[in-house]
């Protein structure tokens, strides 16, 4: 019965849902709306926060572009992506190829959800290449949905901000390390369930007729590398190409990171965008090698690029006018201790589709819940993840994360939708009870 849903489910969205940009801007102009309405003596500064906001994270899309961009470059590593698709082989029947495309992807999305894009793109395609009865818009959202996973892990944006220090909130919770956040016992039990139970989820969703098998996109959307033949190489190229210069900046930065780590820092951001970017160098080898996988893997996040300072507006006239307090507050002031960090997760699910970027909603949640969860008695460093946790889960129904992956395959945001948003009902239930009896 699942499937029928999901299918007739599916369809309504791909006629009726606009592109991801038109989302961003219908968003903007209703949240200033509701905000003009909320203070209706003060358009004026409604539209300056507006202005004034746009361009306030640059710095944190950087560090997200950053982590975006190193994690699909390490992946178009030759050596990986040979593997992928090696282990595509396996999935010979529709339902391994969910299961398959699902687990590579969340191992991904735990290590790292820039990493996870490619990932879950090469796997989902040479799947589809190779099985023509699994149903390719069900396989990318596969590959997708365990964006749900990637607060527990090692790119979790909240997880990793809480974990550095002098991060905003540090006079009032402190520096939190990542072994009571994304290591806690309690974390690790909701990943494990939703690891398991979103898959078989998936499976249920699975069309029996009407399948939509890979067609390969117009523009081909391979990473390939265009190496100059040796007996013809000039100076300079025998320098861009060479695999010394790449291996040893690469393993320069290698060492680095993983002394530090080892000497006690926690992860965090920076760290890990050096780790990667260190680890892609050492493995493409040549630098001109590893300059193509990066031109190449641009294109893909450019949606985002555009996106970002547009909602990052919205955060700000949200966190300007009040109207993110009057939210926040008004789903908080009815929990008590036991349940303060359910409401945290659904004002935080809530928030997200207005603004999907986990640090942004951090800096908006965060100065609101953590000094009312100190004064409930609630540990802050649960309270973080609960936001965290509602932050991914809106993940599947807010078009802007999935823009890469889909650029990658060819595909638009309303085909794999529709299976995103019956999904999300499933862990937004799972993972509320599991936040009320381990948080």
């Amino acid at each position: 019965m699942l499937n029928r849903i999901a299918d007739r489910f599916s369809r309504v969205i791909q006629r009726f849902l606009p592109d991801a940009f038109v989302i961003a801007v219908l968003l903007t102009i209703v949240v200033i709306a509701i905000a003009i309405m909320f203070n209706p003596r003060e358009p004026v500064q409604v539209f300056q926060a507006w202005g004034d906001g746009f361009w306030t994270y640059l710095a944190f899309t950087m560090q997200m572009v950053l982590l975006l961009l190193t994690g699909m470059v390490l992946a178009s590593v030759p050596f990986i992506s040979k593997g992928l698709r090696s282990l595509a082989n396996f999935a010979n029947t529709p339902t391994k190829a969910y299961l398959i495309t699902f687990l590579v992807a969340a191992g991904a999305y735990y290590i790292n959800w820039g990493l996870a894009v490619i990932v879950g793109a090469i796997i989902a395609r040479e799947i589809g290449k190779r099985n023509k009865k699994a149903h390719f818009p069900l396989l990318i959202a596969a590959a997708y949905a365990p964006t749900v996973l990637y607060t527990a892990g090692f790119s979790s944006s909240i997880g990793l901000t809480i974990a550095t220090e002098g991060h905003f909130l540090e006079e009032t919770m402190g520096v939190i390390p990542t072994s009571a956040t994304i290591f806690h016992p309690s974390t690790v039990i909701i990943f494990l369930v939703l690891a398991i139970t979103m898959p078989l989820f998936i499976i249920l969703m699975a069309p029996k007729k009407d399948i939509t098998s890979y067609q390969p996109p117009a523009r081909s959307t391979d990473v390939t590398f265009d190496k100059p033949k040796k007996d013809s190489m000039t100076p300079a190229q025998k320098l861009e190409y060479t695999p010394i210069l790449g291996m040893l900046i690469g393993a320069i930065g290698v060492v680095y990171t993983v002394g530090v780590f080892a000497t006690g820092r926690d992860l965090d951001l920076n760290l890990i965008n050096l780790f990667f970017l260190s680890a892609g160098l050492f493995f493409h080898r040549s630098l001109g090698q590893f300059a193509q996988a990066f031109k190449q893997s641009v294109t893909s996040i450019s949606p985002i690029v555009l996106q970002f300072p547009f909602y990052a507006g919205i955060i700000a006239v949200l966190g300007g006018s009040g109207l993110g307090d009057a939210i926040i507050n008004g789903m908080v002031s009815v929990a008590t201790p036991e349940t303060f960090n359910v409401f945290s997760y659904w004002a935080a699910g809530f928030i997200n589709i207005l603004a999907p970027s986990g640090g942004g909603q951090w800096a908006l949640q965060g100065p609101l819940q953590i000094p009312a969860a100190i004064e409930l008695g609630v540990d802050p460093a649960m309270t973080a993840m609960a936001v965290g946790w509602g932050d991914a889960w809106t993940n599947l129904i807010q078009p802007f994360w999935a823009l890469p992956i889909l650029s990658v395959v060819g595909l638009h945001i309303r085909h794999i939708m529709g299976y995103c948003i019956l999904l999300s009902i499933w862990v937004g239930v799972i993972t509320s009870v599991l936040i009320f009896f381990l948080y």
